[in-house]
């Protein structure tokens, strides 16, 4: 999977510190006026001499050489009348950035034994792998998800940092692969205004105040783009699928596929779930494969099983032992 940068690079602007000596400037055609009737007055006064050569002096001066020191006067008197004001400009270099979300699907169904070790497992060291594979000046922020989602780690560099929040996960009931969708989402547009309580039970019965008794503004209108069109971030998915509560999966994934996010998804599980799970329970172990396979082509992204990424933590503990 790759996922490349944007650069971004906008308009400078220039302002002064001191702008009323710009305004001093508006006398400088004063000089060159000044200096016309110097010269002329330098005329009048040649003419007085009886001695030719005076004369012929006097007429010789007007070469264009004589009138280089005055101009470079009048274009040095401008130029510290100009510094004079602190010209000051903001000047943006490009830069590139690329932020991954990782949500992480800390369910109970992950426990489920049918990747071997288990799910839960084989997804941590499969995060782990990716972290230790990606470039270091990618940002990765990690989103947990069960019947609630939370931010375990805000977008960062520290690696250090995002394993320990892995290894940390603490399973609870539910699945909620819909919230975990739009949580990542208010992380990566933090100015759009996604709510994922509000999209769960309504704005209307939540407090329209937040911690910090501000007003919570409403959601951003959007234009919609082409799906996958930012190449700024993504979304990576780990989860068996089977959604039990929360934001519907589908209707997320539009909302990623409407701001141009891919969403890159892996499949934890198999189809036919936990054989051994007491009746009218294993339908919740089962992998929802349909519905994620759609959230990846919804997104433009990719839906990968859990296969390839179980070799790749098996030959991983392979190099260790």
């Amino acid at each position: 999977m790759g996922f490349p940068g944007t650069m971004v690079a906008p308009r400078s602007t220039m302002f002064f510190l001191w702008p009323e000596f710009v305004w001093l400037m508006l006398a400088l055609p004063l000089l060159p006026v000044t200096y016309v009737l110097l010269l002329r007055r330098r005329r009048k006064a040649a003419v007085r001499y009886s001695n030719l050569a005076v004369v012929t002096a006097a007429a010789a001066g007007r070469n264009w050489r004589r009138h280089l020191p005055p101009a470079l006067l009048m274009l040095a008197v401008a130029a510290l009348l100009f510094a004079a004001a602190r010209p000051v400009a903001r000047i943006p270099l490009p830069w590139a950035r690329t932020t991954v979300m990782l949500a992480m699907d800390v369910s109970l169904s992950m426990r489920v034994a049918d990747v071997e070790p288990t799910r839960l497992v084989a997804a941590q060291e499969a995060a782990k792998l990716f972290l230790r594979d990606l470039p270091k000046d990618v940002e990765v922020g990690l989103v947990t998800f069960a019947g609630s989602t939370q931010v375990a780690q805000k977008a960062t560099l520290d690696r250090a940092s995002l394993v320990a929040a892995i290894d940390g996960f603490q399973m609870q009931t539910g699945t909620a692969v819909g919230n975990a969708i739009v949580m990542s989402l208010s992380e990566l547009f933090p100015d759009h205004g996604i709510d994922v309580g509000d999209m769960t039970f309504g704005r209307g019965m939540r407090p329209s105040r937040g911690l910090d008794d501000k007003v919570k503004p409403p959601p951003k209108q959007i234009t919609p783009v082409k799906p996958g069109s930012y190449n700024a971030a993504a979304i990576i998915l780990l989860s068996d699928g089977r959604r039990t509560t929360g934001v519907d999966t589908l209707e997320a994934a539009r909302m990623a596929a409407d701001r141009g996010v891919r969403i890159y998804v892996v499949g934890l599980g198999t189809l036919d779930g936990a054989a051994a799970m007491p009746e009218g329970m294993s339908i919740y172990m089962k992998l929802d494969e349909p519905t994620l396979k759609e959230v990846a082509r919804m997104t433009g992204g990719e839906y990968q099983s859990t296969k390839p990424w179980a070799r790749a933590c098996k030959c991983k503990r392979a190099r260790r032992s």
